[in-house]
């Protein structure tokens, strides 16, 4: 690896581990259909990047930064998006539903589209993303090469990074499966991860000023 990209290396592995929206989808979606539903929102998740890495390289990131209407649009969107998924685990909470019993599916079709859409748009709508790329990319493009290409393979590396750690996250989840499996912990695992949501949504929603 080149000496320049060990920063690069460094900075994007310290995002992935950051507690977050997509950790809390991660697990939120392995408890409710297991390893293979987790593993497919992180794919959708980490594919997300590669749209942020065009977007920052071609400069649309600029206008959404530079227009406050374009960037509130965004901002809520994801704010909506994230309230509306953890709204969705305090119904389950509140009904007593389990959304795991015994590491199988219940009352759940497991529907790879709806895992990879649900991690897509949680990433794309997420507007500290779009600052993050903006902010970072820019220290190692070299101007005189494509910045595509230089955008993209910066988005590659994190697309790496974020799925081995996002796939380690639901392998753990879906080892606790059992444990998880409990009425009353499934239940509490439903209220919790639902009110994080919320949180995250509401807080991100009522913010002005976004810092990476």
């Amino acid at each position: 690896m080149p000496y320049e990209l060990w920063p690069a290396l460094v900075a994007l592995t310290l995002l992935t581990m950051a507690p977050g929206a997509d950790t809390l989808i991660i697990m939120r979606n392995t408890s409710r259909g297991g390893m293979i539903d987790g593993t497919i929102t992180s794919l959708g998740i980490c594919s997300g990047l590669f749209l942020h890495a065009l977007v920052s390289a071609a400069g649309i990131s600029v206008i959404l930064l530079q227009s406050a209407t374009a960037f509130s649009f965004l901002k809520l969107a994801g704010a909506g998006y994230l309230v509306w998924l953890g709204l969705g685990n305090l119904k389950q909470a509140w009904r007593g539903k389990a959304s795991l019993i015994a590491g199988r599916v219940n009352d759940h079709s497991f529907s790879v589209w709806q895992s990879f859409r649900e991690g897509f748009l949680s990433n794309v709508l997420n507007p500290k993303t779009v600052v993050f790329y903006m902010a970072f990319l820019p220290q190692f493009i070299d101007p005189q090469d494509s910045a595509v290409v230089q955008s993209l393979t910066l988005a590659g590396l994190h697309f790496v990074i974020a799925m081995i750690w996002q796939t380690l996250i639901a392998a753990m989840i879906h080892r606790a499966r059992d444990w998880l499996a409990k009425p009353s912990v499934n239940r509490a695992f439903n209220g919790v991860t639902g009110a994080l949501l919320v949180s995250l949504g509401a807080g991100l929603a009522i913010t002005r000023k976004i810092n990476v």
